[in-house]
């Protein structure tokens, strides 16, 4: 979702300087970037273990969870969406086409429902077949459980999905579930795997397109 569909990582950015500022410590673009993918857990141990340890202490590291989840939600009901590239495109051409859907996101559902609010909105229509948050499954990206529990309830094999993700946690996630995955990297480099292709951007791409790239790197758009 973040990264991918609509691109919030300024909105994740400002949600975690304040709850940095909250629990007196400091975050800086690096700190982001380790953070990137989730899973929310994984980064909210992260700032606590850079905060004031007298602050976090009083405030506990749930407590630092819950302040940059309210955060969060606050700026994502807010702001307006803002759609990556190519993204709102294909999400209409797959829709369009009868093709079932999921989202399957690190992130919790309170932020699931504030995004998806904007998203269902803006398009018109319910967009996904089914919804997985980070807080849904029993263990979180780069785990293939979000994956495998997302094609058990469009049932469908894992390995007749394709998964289109933007960070190493969530490609990690979509190939150990034994997906074929397309990664279009936002703010950290993707490694080289077999059953990934990475690619620029969504713009100009097909449903098609991607899964003929998936299949084969000979293929087109």
């Amino acid at each position: 979702m973040d990264g991918t569909l609509v691109d919030t990582e300024h909105l994740w950015l400002q949600a975690e300087l304040l709850t940095m500022l909250r629990i007196g410590g400091e975050w800086t673009a690096a700190d982001q970037q380790h953070c990137l993918g989730g899973p929310l857990e994984r980064v909210v141990e992260y700032m606590a273990g850079k905060g004031d340890p007298e602050i976090v202490g009083d405030l506990t590291t749930q407590g630092v969870g819950e302040f940059l989840i309210a955060t969060m939600e606050a700026l994502l009901l807010t702001e307006e969406i803002r759609w990556q590239p190519g993204a709102r495109t294909l999400v209409c051409e797959v829709v369009d086409r009868g093709i079932p859907t999921g989202l399957v996101t690190a992130s919790w559902r309170r932020l699931i429902d504030a995004v998806h609010v904007s998203i269902a909105g803006d398009l018109g229509f319910e967009p996904f077949t089914v919804i997985v948050g980070g807080d849904e499954v029993p263990e979180s990206k780069p785990h293939p459980a979000p994956y495998l529990q997302a094609a058990a309830l469009l049932g469908v094999a894992p390995g007749d999905c394709l998964v289109i993700e933007d960070s190493p946690t969530g490609v990690a996630s979509g190939l150990a579930a034994g997906c074929r995955v397309v990664a279009v990297p936002h703010m950290a480099p993707v490694a080289a795997a077999e059953r990934l292709t990475v690619i620029d951007g969504l713009a100009g791409w097909s449903i098609e397109g991607l899964w003929r790239a998936a299949v084969s790197p000979a293929g087109s758009r």
